[in-house]
């Protein structure tokens, strides 16, 4: 997906790609830079139009709700073409596959769209939300999940494989209508039907991933009752007691009162109280160790499923800085080479490193040069913001908040104190004092190198003994041992608890 200019500059390929998303209570276009392993959403829009709303009770999509629907898709077929997208992807869910007269309206909605529409099974709608969450979350290891207008697909994961699934109806519209919008009678529904998914037995103590718009609000209100720092709805991790406190609070709330919580949608009032009760329930009825959010389901796992499995097997973190490097960073073969030159502290050296570590130490140094085109005074902070608040999967809250700090302290100094505190708790001092080691080493390293490629596979850095660390230069460049890099170099030695040695080598 990488061409090269006559410049010799490799950019990035933009091949936009449109998913059509035709669920129960919303249709949501997305079109994405391009059918990679850590696509970017370039053109995000939905339509509450309610597809679902009426389904259990008459068998049919409303005239008014099909209407509404078929206006905003002919829309999504403009400007599909306007963005170029080269293919588009269309699917529908609960509401569609159980109507009556779904058929006509998938007939009708092609016309409008301009585009084939797949109407997916309970099970191959389970199956693509799972497939989501694995690209967003590969290490996933639980239930996930997905509650949509009309249905909610739950899906065991483990290991990148995925094992079993069930539908069940009980999304929020469908709860609605079979209850009289009596809450109290969707609850025991929900029970009786949650009772009966075997599936959840095995998630005593494990993780829950929660897919979903509805699940996904209730995500933002208690990042809002604990002034979380974040506000990175992906990966936001809940305790058990925490996802149920919040879950029962809001399922015990009208809509007129969630129509004065400025986080939440106002057109998702009216069912947020049922998609709450379904997790509450979830909850009591499976006893998960915590609940996650992903903000991949469907759509994503849809586009996953169109990649080839040597694309899907590929880290979606280290995917994704790849690209900003070859999109910001003034020599992007300089990132890489960054890599493999800190390698020789970690992998190569006496610096213990988890395989985990050793991705986020590769995927900092991937990041480390994309604010040089900043003011000086602002690096580190833009640094800092676009790292912490990217578009980034495969990686949690705290580990957004290391590359970030990695970064930061690149720009600012290793000691620097002006990082946001309050996103900085997120980590402890173990993290904080590799954030040091790893930013120091890549200030040294700018400063040998100039930011462009070539220079540090000439460069070795190694420790020399039990007490020494080594920084050894060829003869053609041994000028380049000045005062600011002997003090760099001392400066990442105490941090690693060594006394500096630098050589000069014959070659």
């Amino acid at each position: 997906m990488v061409k090269k200019k006559k410049a010799g500059r490799p950019r990035l390929e933009f091949t936009p790609v449109a998913i059509v998303d035709i669920g129960s209570n919303s249709i949501r276009l997305m079109v994405y830079d391009g059918l990679r392993r850590s696509p970017l959403p370039v053109f995000n829009e939905k339509l509450i139009c309610g597809l679902g709303r009426g389904v259990a009770l008459t068998g049919r999509l409303a005239d008014e709700s099909v209407g509404r629907a078929l206006r905003e898709l002919r829309r999504f077929r403009v400007m599909c073409h306007q963005i170029g997208a080269q293919k588009i992807y269309a699917v529908a869910t609960a509401a569609v596959r159980s109507a009556e007269n779904g058929p006509d309206f998938v007939e009708q909605a092609q016309a409008a769209l301009g585009a084939k529409i797949s109407v997916l099974s309970g099970k191959k709608e389970a199956h693509l939300t799972a497939m989501g969450l694995l690209a967003g979350i590969p290490d996933a290891d639980g239930v996930v999940g997905d509650l949509g207008g009309g249905s909610l697909e739950v899906v065991h994961v483990k290991a990148g494989e995925i094992h079993g699934g069930a539908t069940l109806p009980l999304g929020p519209l469908h709860l609605m209508d079979v209850s009289g919008q009596s809450i109290e009678k969707a609850q025991k529904l929900t029970d009786k039907l949650l009772a009966e998914v075997d599936l959840l037995d095995g998630l005593k103590n494990q993780t829950f991933y929660a897919v979903g718009g509805a699940w996904r609000n209730l995500a933002r209100i208690h990042m809002g009752q604990n002034h979380y720092p974040l506000h990175v709805l992906h990966h936001y991790d809940m305790p058990r007691d925490a996802a149920q406190g919040i879950s029962s609070l809001v399922s015990g709330l009208g809509p007129e009162t969630l129509q004065e919580i400025q986080v939440i949608p106002k057109d998702r009032a009216a069912t947020l109280p049922y998609g709450a009760m379904v997790l509450d329930r979830l909850i009591e009825r499976a006893q998960p160790r915590n609940v996650v959010v992903s903000a991949y389901g469907v759509r994503e796992g849809l586009l996953f499923s169109k990649l080839p499995k040597k694309s899907r097997s590929r880290d979606p973190l280290l995917s994704a800085c790849r690209d900003f490097a070859l999109l910001q960073a003034r020599s992007p073969k300089h990132a890489f080479e960054l890599c493999s030159w800190t390698d020789q502290l970690f992998v190569d050296g006496g610096l213990s490193e988890t395989a985990n570590e050793l991705r986020l130490r590769h995927a900092a140094c991937m990041l480390a040069d994309i604010s040089w085109r900043a003011h000086p005074d602002y690096r580190g902070d833009r640094s800092f913001s676009v790292i912490s608040q990217g578009a980034f999967v495969g990686v949690d809250h705290a580990e957004r908040i290391f590359l970030a700090l990695v970064v930061f302290y690149r720009y600012e100094g290793i000691w620097s104190d002006l990082a946001p505190s309050e996103m900085c708790e997120l980590l402890d001092e173990d993290w904080t004092y590799r954030a040091r080691i790893i930013s120091s080493a890549q200030r040294l390293a700018y400063l040998l190198s100039g930011a462009m490629p070539g220079l540090l596979p000439r460069v070795k850095l190694q420790f020399d003994g039990k007490k020494g660390l080594r920084l050894e230069l060829p003869k053609s460049l041994r000028d380049l041992a000045g005062e600011r890099v002997e003090k760099r170099f001392a400066e990442l030695a105490m941090l690693v608890g060594k006394q500096t040695k630098i050589v000069i080598a014959d070659n």
